[in-house]
């Protein structure tokens, strides 16, 4: 069999594998040195070893690949460990790994002898070691991250709604943005009450901390949608302001889940969205119907 590298093409793919597997190693190795919890630093360094040993199968085929790796960008991943979570920062490191599997299975043909079943051990250890460590980290807030969404989904769906009907009732963005604070407010302890309910029948979840998840993440997401209403004065612009403000969290809730459920992002997002803008249309149509038939608008004409 020629020698795969005497093709340009396959010689820079090799630099690749070799170069991402080293980058993975610096990763996990960064996101080892700063966990407290002993059990999963034992994860992260056993991870870090694998990663290192895989960079040296593919420097032994193609060289040295160091050149070109910058060990500080790791940091970053350090950065979205503390904003996003660990569980959450493998799994997206883990969604690079499934296209890395994929890669290495079209080059397993190209080996033979000794390479082949190095690179075949290489696939069992992406494939069943890394999924086993992946397993091994419980997270705390994983365990809750159906009650944040939950919280956020619907007050963004009920709030959008509230502000889309007061369209056909008021021009006072004063009102709207009131009436969606005092609708959010109360939606919130019903949302957290009836999150810790449900909890209370979850051995793995603790109904109170289930319930101010649930109530705080409403409760945030009732205040930025209801902030555009009390800086202008133009109904339209608060209400646009305000969609593009639910379309974006939705964005972020919605990626969020994606990665930790291994879901596809873009179906989720548009059918949440949909179902936002849905509600909003049908909540203006029924505003403007009741503005009509009781002279609301009449009434409000005077509010700023």
């Amino acid at each position: 069999m020629s020698n795969p590298l005497d093709d340009p093409g396959v010689r820079e793919r090799v630099r690749q594998f070799c170069q991402d597997e080293l980058f993975d190693h610096y990763v996990y190795k960064e996101l080892a040195r700063v966990e407290k919890d002993e059990s999963r630093r034992r994860v992260l360094e056993e991870m870090a070893e694998h990663e290192w040993s895989h960079y040296e199968f593919w420097k032994s085929i193609g060289g040295e690949c160091r050149e070109g790796v910058n060990p500080g960008k790791a940091k970053l991943y350090v950065l979205m460990r503390r904003l996003l979570g660990l569980t959450f920062t493998m799994k997206y490191l883990e969604r690079h790994e499934l296209d890395v599997i994929n890669q290495y299975r079209e080059y397993l043909d190209r080996l033979e002898g000794e390479e082949r079943e190095r690179l075949e051990k290489i696939l069992e250890d992406e494939m069943k070691h890394e999924r086993t460590h992946m397993e091994s980290i419980d997270e705390k807030i994983v365990k809750y991250i159906g009650f944040i969404v939950l919280g956020m989904a619907d007050a963004i769906i009920e709030i959008t709604g509230v502000h889309a009907g007061f369209l056909g009732v008021t021009s006072s963005t004063i009102m709207a943005g009131i009436a969606g604070l005092i609708v959010g407010l109360s939606a919130a302890i019903s949302m957290a009450s009836a999150a810790y309910l449900q909890a209370k029948h979850d051995v793995e979840r603790s109904p109170l901390t289930s319930a101010l998840l649930t109530g705080v993440a409403y409760i945030f997401a009732v205040i930025l949608l209801a902030l555009p209403y009390f800086v202008t004065h133009a109904m339209s612009i608060a209400f646009t302001v305000s969609v593009v403000l639910a379309v974006l969290m939705i964005a972020g809730f919605t990626y969020y889940g994606a990665v930790l459920q291994e879901k596809p992002f873009m179906r989720e997002f548009l059918e949440s969205t949909g179902l936002m803008l849905g509600t909003a249309f049908g909540a203006f149509l029924f505003g403007e119907a009741l503005g009509r038939i009781f002279g609301i608008q009449e009434i409000f004409a005077s509010a700023p």
